[in-house]
């Protein structure tokens, strides 16, 4: 592909450099420190702006005000955004046939929309309805009732329990559970444990993603949502009853206990925890294994545990690295 073609499709404006332009054949993507002649590559983070200088990359994606550089630039608005498409651009989804392999079983009260790819050992159940363009990897299993919408991707070994329903445009990735039992128990009068049947089911508007190993509990009573364009990262947990705000992210290992209420485009980086019976405001983010007790405002920026306020958290590591110093300062003035 020209560079020139490249930059058009991806709606950059090409700033040409050391016999580098329009014409330059590229055939690929690499990353800033591997990336060789023939090679785009991106700079979205100002700390690899220096590596700019000395890249072999034909090409660097940047943002309009960036610096000149020896070699060509396509420069736009949203670099990351536009990186993520030129990988698109030379590495292309694969593509599934329409058809039911011979060992897929689906139900006889089963409704296929248009078009749809079943793998090898997919099971559809009783009454479940699939919408057009659906795709179900090897060993998907949708229990009796499922209903999922248009351009559906279930990666192999990814599973939707029992009356669950999902959007269009949901992708389920390898091992992804919908709408397991969530950890629901009652202590009885000879001090056993007695299982709350969990009747409702996982909704996942459109748009969501659910990546591997992660888990979307169903509810006792109600349901358990995840608002459209939300992303849960691997290893994730939504506990029974809670709701996951629109375009939010969950990030690998977090854990949500039960009836959380997390706002829209809230960030949970990796490992937050947080209770249940809370509400996350719109627009928060927590911090790398930030705990959270309690509720957290909207907008609010939280870190630590008990989850405080990420300025107040960034003092006391400082602080806290300083005690051994102070400690032995404070047994002198004692001595003293």
């Amino acid at each position: 592909m020209k560079l020139g073609e490249l930059a058009k499709r991806l709606g950059a404006e090409l700033v040409a450099g050391e016999g580098c332009g329009a014409d330059a054949e590229v055939t690929g993507v690499a990353g800033i420190e591997q990336a060789g002649p023939g090679e785009v590559s991106f700079v979205a983070n100002p700390k690899y702006a220096g590596l700019a200088k000395t890249t072999r990359a034909t090409a660097l994606i940047v943002e309009p005000e960036f610096a000149a550089v020896p070699g060509a630039t396509l420069r736009v608005k949203n670099p990351y955004l536009a990186w993520s498409r030129a990988i698109e651009i030379f590495h292309p989804p694969l593509r599934y046939e329409p058809g039911v392999h011979p060992t897929a079983v689906v139900d006889p009260s089963a409704k296929l929309g248009a078009r749809t790819h079943l793998g090898a050992y997919v099971v559809v159940g009783e009454g479940c309805v699939i919408g057009d363009d659906a795709v179900l990897l090897p060993q998907v299993v949708l229990y009796p009732g499922v209903r999922v919408g248009d351009r559906f991707l279930a990666h192999a070994h990814a599973v939707v329990r029992e009356g669950c329903v999902l959007g269009d445009d949901v992708v389920l990735q390898n091992g992804a559970v919908i709408g397991a039992d969530g950890f629901g128990f009652a202590k009885n009068d000879a001090g056993r444990w007695v299982k709350i049947v969990q009747a409702g089911p996982a909704v996942l508007e459109d748009a969501v993603e659910v990546q591997a190993n992660a888990c979307v509990d169903r509810a006792s009573v109600g349901e358990t949502r995840v608002k459209a364009g939300a992303k849960i990262d691997n290893l994730v947990q939504v506990g029974h009853g809670s709701t996951v705000g629109e375009d939010s992210l969950l990030c690998a290992q977090v854990g949500l206990a039960g009836s959380t209420v997390i706002g829209k485009g809230v960030i949970l980086a990796g490992q937050v925890g947080v209770a249940g019976h809370l509400t996350v405001g719109d627009g928060a983010v927590a911090t790398a294994q930030t705990g959270i007790p309690s509720d957290v405002a909207e907008g609010a920026v939280v870190s630590g545990y008990p989850a405080m306020e990420n300025r107040a958290w960034l003092r006391m590591v400082a602080a806290a690295t300083r005690l051994p110093e102070i400690l032995k300062r404070l047994r002198a003035l004692e001595r003293d």
